[in-house]
């Protein structure tokens, strides 16, 4: 029933939505016809996705007008929604920090006192002063934060901080670290007393699950003396008791196993002086574990 469709808010535009869509089509979700529009019902899943501000997205969530919302942490924070944060989903990653011009050096995080920061997350920006018991005057601007020092009308700024190019381009540079975010899987907290939706929500977070495994890992074969084997089950982190053939010479076995991205190149060169050969990486499309 069309009640029972999952409601899902991504942003519209900005940093996130691109590896967002990349995501749902990763779990095979249909998405089509999606530009301009506000709302765009999944065509093999009861879901649609709502496309809004990511500032909007935690109230909307927490309000129950979207069961779910994928959004930056910084945003979950600073709106200070009443939701429940489900995953991080490993991209989108950037920091919150204060801004300084590129010729101060703040040595302590006590400087901070009696200054004033422009910031567009006041909220967090308060919280980590009063936290480090810190007493600044915190002065909320919406956008073009960096220009806030040059122009007098702040000492330091707090933002987003990805690259650190923007801050170069306005003669500042990264002190002290506030938060690190990255994009998060949330819900409402009562998405599960709709019995239907409940089912519906529990098949969508397993795809979800199957693609962010599947992104983090991969799919590794390779020929192997025999005799090494134990040597070689030593060194690769499979995710689990690797598979393990047997070859036309007798003397070889060949070893399937599914291993965590980032550390191929850490263990190649251990899986060749253990002997193996024809080694071949493939990417995963889904891991269900």
């Amino acid at each position: 029933m069309k009640k029972d469709r999952l409601k899902l808010a991504i942003q519209k535009n900005g940093r996130l939505t691109d590896e967002t869509l990349s995501l749902l089509k990763k779990c095979s979700f249909n998405i089509d016809h999606y530009k301009e529009r506000l709302m765009v019902s999944v065509q093999n899943f009861p879901l649609e996705i709502l496309f809004l501000r990511d500032d909007d997205i935690p109230e909307y969530v927490q309000d129950g007008v979207a069961d779910l919302g994928i959004v930056g942490e910084n945003i979950v924070y600073e709106k200070r929604a009443d939701v429940e944060t489900i995953a991080q989903l490993g991209y989108g990653k950037c920091s919150l920090g204060i801004g300084v011009p590129e010729n101060e050096e703040l040595k302590n995080i006590s400087e901070l006192n009696g200054k004033t920061i422009a910031t567009t997350y006041p909220n967090l920006l308060s919280d980590f002063l009063n936290q480090n018991g810190i007493k600044s005057k915190i002065i909320q601007i919406s956008g073009s934060v960096e220009i806030a020092p040059n122009l007098g009308v702040s000492d330091f700024i707090c933002d987003l901080i990805s690259t650190g190019n923007t801050l170069k381009m306005n003669k500042l540079k990264k002190s002290f670290s506030v938060m690190d975010s990255q994009a998060v899987l949330i819900k409402n907290k009562k998405l599960t007393e709709n019995k239907n939706k409940e089912e519906n929500y529990t098949l969508f977070f397993r795809r979800i699950m199957s693609a962010l495994n599947a992104k983090n890992s991969k799919y590794i074969m390779m020929n192997i003396p025999k005799k090494s084997l134990d040597t070689i089950i030593e060194i690769i982190p499979s995710l689990k008791s690797p598979t393990i053939l047997s070859l036309a010479d007798e003397t070889m076995l060949a070893i399937h196993a599914v291993i965590p991205s980032d550390t191929f190149w850490e263990i190649e060169n251990e899986l060749k002086k253990a002997g193996a050969s024809g080694i071949l990486l493939l990417p995963i499309e889904n891991i269900i574990l």
